[in-house]
């Protein structure tokens, strides 16, 4: 699965590698007086390295890695642990469970786009289209229809029969709203189990007339405990997982 990431990459940028070696208008100028050699940085070679540098947010976006990491986020700020678990714990769990779900688009974009352009059966630009099906189903799965007719209303684009002939341009933005939505939904639910036991422990302090200590510093191990005891974490996990199944 890792090798095909690594693989995809050089197919993504092949594109703009060819137009980055085909000369093109001088960017910036470099003259070696010595020797009389001159070096220069054309305008496609700026781009290309613009471009290389965006990839992972662009990847990241077209993926399930947003939701995931919106959620995990609201279940610590939830939790009221701080941050405990770090960011970067976050985003690593997010991730690696980012490649679980994305594991069935990349097998299908290096079977079907990857191998034939490695043995020379298909150029780079029909590659190129072929990876990006796989991925524009998945995206177009977990769409929902109001996002994607208002993007199409803005785009002020023709109507469409199906899903599959909407813009990849258009796709794209309408997932990404799509997800918030679905992640922010999902950190709703998540939040009220503990926002109850926020209640419970400050109505119980009110009525102690322990007005001078925080409700959070009584009900923080509660609500680490009650996430313990119904295996929160394999909850939270499986649920992310399944959810865009």
């Amino acid at each position: 699965m890792i090798r095909s990431i690594l693989i995809l990459l050089p197919l993504l940028l092949a594109p703009a590698l060819a137009g980055a070696q085909m000369g093109g208008l001088e960017a910036v100028t470099v003259q070696d007086g010595d020797n009389g050699q001159s070096y220069s940085v054309s305008l496609q070679a700026l781009l290309f390295m613009t471009v290389l540098t965006l990839l992972p947010a662009i990847l990241l976006t077209m993926t399930s890695f947003t939701r995931i990491v919106i959620v995990l986020g609201i279940l610590r700020q939830a939790i009221g642990t701080a941050q405990t678990p770090s960011n970067q714990v976050l985003v690593g769990l997010a991730f690696f469970l980012t490649l679980f779900i994305m594991t069935p688009v990349l097998e299908s974009i290096y079977t079907e786009a990857v191998d034939p352009y490695l043995s020379e059966e298909m150029s780079a630009e029909e590659a190129l289209q072929t990876a990006r099906a796989p991925i524009r189903d998945f995206m177009a799965s977990q769409t929902r229809e109001e996002d994607l007719a208002m993007f199409m209303r803005i785009s002020d684009n023709d109507p469409v029969e199906s899903v599959e002939q909407v813009p990849f341009m258009v796709l794209v933005p309408a997932f990404l709203t799509s997800e918030l939505k679905t992640a922010f939904q999902i950190g709703f639910i998540l939040y009220l189990p503990f926002l109850v036991v926020d209640l419970v422990v400050s109505s119980t302090l009110m009525s102690m007339g322990m007005l001078m200590l925080s409700p959070m510093i009584i009900s923080l191990p509660f609500k680490i405990m009650l996430f313990v005891l119904v295996d929160g974490w394999s909850l939270i996990m499986g649920t992310l997982a399944s959810s865009f199944f």
